[in-house]
């Protein structure tokens, strides 16, 4: 029995059977066509390493940015009062995201979420324990399966469908172990983006924009070969009606020894008689480059959410986008839009990894990162605003206690029923004097 079906019992009671002499298929690359009861992450995640991450710079550099940034920051718990997050404690429950492996770091644990989500959607870890401990096992997105079940027999469609488990199953290696079927408890899943097509897997934010890196792809060939071959954009060479097929072979052989390549660029051309050429394409301003690639590497950017400001592309470091403002803005909109809410649903994910107690939640702490520095300042200002109005709601007379608790989460109401009966003189009627200042009678 294979072990995608040892969850046991019969298909339509919580179960999964791809039984049948035809077994099942994988399902075509990122279609999001379901199989049975299955949602396979990206069959081809090897292409999109090989051919965006470590083939263009441009994704290369989006996808860094986002991995250096992602990975400075560091889990705490954050204590809950009354439904508002308050101040941020650590203990010793968090010690396996902090040291997820051995040698390990919370940084490194991050950046491989970042690196699978970028290239995956998605980001799969369990929990290993050996003699050794605890560690954190990073499973490669490709090589997981998530497996789906229904009560009521009606696939990963049904109102009732819920994921059962994960398989786990390497597809390379002389010594492939067999798959492995984990349940939802011992999987943490991260996937930022959702996949429209499917249910519960992720998407990458490569997927809209396949077409433009492979744009981007083709045109730095294109100036590669530009260079490989002169420097010309193509030479055109025709010959006289009288020279005989076999020279113009011969001729063209040592054309092609002689001027190939950029090491012979700029040679002069030695023609015979008959033989006439013409120059295609004279220079690189004539292509144009810049252009045809500026706009699609700005459109990349985009798409990873860093921005063509933030990525240093040149169509980011021209004109207004060099006033410090502007890359302020960049900056702030990077750190806002991009990078907070992943380390949000980050958090909220690595959760089954913590010992999160009643009334906290697993959270991020971005304090120490500098990139965030010009966010402290802001937070800086924000703080000293609400100590001038909890001094002034103290010097109105309410409790101290509650007086902080009702600024720091943003809710005066709260102050209902919480005053001191004690008020500033400034506040006493004109004469009034308290009771044990007043004269003996």
């Amino acid at each position: 029995m294979r072990p995608i079906e040892r969850i046991g019992g019969r298909k339509g009671h919580g179960t999964i059977s791809f039984g049948g002499s035809g077994g099942w298929e994988m399902p075509p690359f990122w279609t999001g066509e379901a199989v049975r009861d299955a949602e396979e992450i990206d069959q081809h995640f090897e292409g999109y390493v090989t051919g965006a991450y470590k083939g263009n710079g441009i994704v290369f550099t989006c996808i860094l940015i986002r991995l250096l940034t992602f990975s400075e920051v560091r889990f705490q718990y954050q204590r809950l009062e009354s439904g508002r997050p308050t101040e941020l404690w650590g203990d010793q429950s968090l010690s396996l995201l902090e040291t997820p492996w051995p040698n390990g770091t919370t940084g490194e644990l991050l950046a491989r979420m970042e690196q699978d989500t970028s290239l995956a959607g998605n980001f799969f870890a369990t929990i290993v324990e050996d003699r050794d401990g605890k560690r954190i096992r990073r499973l490669r997105p490709d090589w997981v399966t998530i497996v789906t079940g229904s009560r009521s027999g009606g696939g990963p469609n049904a109102l009732d469908a819920r994921v059962v488990g994960y398989m786990y199953e390497p597809k390379a290696g002389v010594d492939r172990p067999g798959p492995v079927l984990l349940t939802p408890s011992q999987v943490v899943h991260w996937s930022p983006i959702p996949d429209p097509d499917a249910q519960w897997r992720g998407m990458s934010w490569l997927t809209p924009i396949v077409n433009e890196i492979k744009g981007d792809n083709s045109a730095t060939k294109h100036k590669l070969k530009y260079f490989e071959h002169g420097t010309v954009g193509g030479v055109a060479i025709t010959y006289d009606k009288a020279v005989a097929p076999s020279a113009v072979q011969r001729f063209a052989d040592m054309f092609t020894q002689q001027h190939a390549g950029v090491d012979n660029a700029y040679k002069t051309f030695h023609l015979g008689g008959g033989a006439d050429a013409k120059v295609l394409g004279a220079d690189l301003k004539q292509l144009d480059f810049k252009l045809t690639q500026g706009a699609g590497e700005t459109r990349i950017a985009a798409a990873a959410g860093v921005g063509a400001v933030m990525a240093q592309l040149s169509e980011g470091l021209a004109g207004s986008s060099l006033n410090a403002g502007n890359f302020a803005a960049a900056r702030r909109r990077f750190g806002d839009v991009t990078m907070r809410p992943h380390w949000r649903s980050a958090a909220a994910a690595l959760q089954p990894f913590a010992d999160v107690k009643p009334g906290n939640r697993l959270w991020y702490d971005a304090r120490d990162v500098s990139f965030l520095q010009e966010d402290e300042k802001d937070e800086a200002e924000i703080q000293q605003m609400q100590a001038t109005t909890i001094n002034a709601l103290l010097t109105a007379g309410f409790k101290a206690d509650e007086v902080v608790k009702a600024v720091t989460a943003g809710d005066l109401l709260s102050l209902v029923g919480q005053h001191s009966g004690l008020f500033s003189v400034q506040l006493q009627a004109a004469g009034a004097q308290s009771g044990t200042n007043q004269p003996e009678g």
